[in-house]
């Protein structure tokens, strides 16, 4: 059975939060800190580091997770996770 993972990442150099969803975690955290995909992350230098993630059975539960935590509620309770 596959696991998905929904994740937020923060980049401290530019304050930023990035919130999306994977089948492998340390893979596409490891993309994003190489600039792998042309897209909002690889705009920023410095390094994204994970500040949370949660572990879900199917795609469509991550993907619902993901919505979950880019709305204004759950981009709060990341931004909450951020040890300055």
């Amino acid at each position: 059975m596959k696991e998905y993972f929904v994740y937020c990442i923060y980049n401290k150099a530019h304050q930023k939060i990035y919130i999306g969803q994977t089948e492998s975690l340390q893979r596409r955290l490891t993309e994003h800190n190489n600039k792998f995909f042309q897209g909002y992350t690889s705009q920023f230098n410095g390094e994204w580091t994970l500040i949370h993630s949660e572990k879900l059975s199917s795609r469509t539960q991550a993907l619902s997770r993901e919505k979950q935590l880019k709305s204004y509620r759950g981009r709060e309770f990341c931004k909450s996770l951020i040890r300055n």
